[in-house]
């Protein structure tokens, strides 16, 4: 099965009826282009106005430690990225398909870079990394509400 069947079925079961019109691959939502945008671009601070302030991250990926009690969902996944950004300098995040219906979107991202600094306490390998998410969000108000994830992270490439 490929990405762009499994986004559509998380799309369809999630929203009920979608229309084809609705739910065309490829449909880039603003929220979408943005968190690809500002992350390629190492804007956290535009990343971080991204994500309402009472965001719910149900991430499912053993990517990210669970936040500690005083940090919110958004500081968290702020962080997180922040800290991607400082493992792979040249970071660069690419919308392989979107699609949006009503206040729900899901995209798969393809992130790429090489491993130049303190990647989440593994040191510098100087190799080329590439992985994939598929994203789902609830949006409220132009901002992204909750988040669900599901990240497949192959071994990085020899080179």
């Amino acid at each position: 099965m490929d990405r762009r069947t499994v986004m559509m079925g998380l799309a369809i079961a999630g929203s009920g009826v979608v229309t084809a019109a609705a739910a065309q691959s490829g449909a880039e939502n603003p929220l979408i282009a943005a968190f690809a945008q500002t992350l390629s671009a190492h804007d956290i601070n535009g990343f971080a106005a991204l994500f309402a302030d009472d965001y719910i991250n149900h991430q499912m990926s053993a990517a990210a430690a669970k936040p500690a009690p005083d940090v919110s969902p958004k500081q968290a996944t702020v962080g997180f990225f922040a800290g991607r950004l400082k493992g792979m300098p040249d970071l660069s995040v690419a919308i392989e398909v979107s699609l949006a219906y009503g206040d729900m979107a899901a995209a798969s991202f393809v992130y790429s870079g090489t491993h130049r600094g303190e990647y989440f306490g593994v040191a510098p390998t100087g190799k080329s990394l590439r992985f994939t998410s598929c994203d789902i969000f609830s949006i409220r108000d132009g901002k992204i509400a909750e988040h669900w994830e599901w990240a497949i992270l192959p071994a990085p490439s020899p080179n």
